[in-house]
């Protein structure tokens, strides 16, 4: 049995456990409470992972792997059958290329809602914050120019960090209405979108 410390708010773990849910091990994962937060460290976390962020998997053994990159490759090396980690050659560069950009737009996303929801106004910086949505508008650019070629059935770890992506977008970015200016990737999104693993590990607040 794993453990996994979570919040049910963030797209790292979501992504983590999307690819569980491919692998078929989603049951064999405990969900462990945390209060995780870039201001206040939780020492609930931290106890198994110095950085104190989610998602963080403890093992059988007691040993802990982070950050989700690193979670989500362990599990799917539990069942390499799935396919999520494509092996060496062109099909793994693009997974992994394609994960860094999917991963890349939660980065700045996120940053973006920090300087909003953990800074205090008085400090908030609005050409930073604007500055990580041009990094987000670029990153929808380049999804919409991939979306031809992205799978819906079998994905590798590439469709699902954009998957995972882009519903993060809708959870606390609806404002950016994403789809009107990207109709490849909405159609794509909606289709990914009724995966049993993203449908079974939808974002929601605590």
């Amino acid at each position: 049995m794993f453990k996994l410390l979570y919040a049910p708010t963030s797209p790292y773990v979501r992504k983590v456990m999307v690819c569980a849910h491919l692998a078929g091990v989603a049951d064999q994962i405990q969900w462990l409470d945390s209060a995780a937060n870039p201001i206040r460290r939780d020492d609930r976390i931290a106890a198994h992972n110095p950085l104190a962020k989610v998602p963080t998997l403890i093992l059988a053994d007691g040993h802990a792997l982070y950050d989700s990159r690193v979670i989500c490759e362990y599990l799917a090396h539990l069942a390499p059958q799935a396919g999520l980690f494509p092996d060496i050659g062109p099909r793994r560069w693009l997974a992994l290329a394609q994960q860094a950009l999917g991963d890349g737009l939660l980065d700045a996303a996120l940053l973006a809602r920090y300087e909003r929801t953990a800074r205090p106004s008085e400090y908030q910086y609005a050409a930073w914050r604007d500055a990580q949505l041009v990094k987000v508008a670029a990153c929808l650019d380049q999804i919409e120019q991939r979306a031809p070629a992205l799978a819906t059935q079998a994905p590798t770890i590439g469709e699902v960090t954009l998957g995972c992506a882009l519903g993060y977008l809708d959870f606390r970015f609806p404002e950016i209405d994403w789809r009107a200016r990207h109709p490849g990737a909405a159609q794509w999104e909606a289709a990914f979108r009724t995966l049993p693993a993203m449908q079974a590990t939808l974002p929601h607040e605590a």
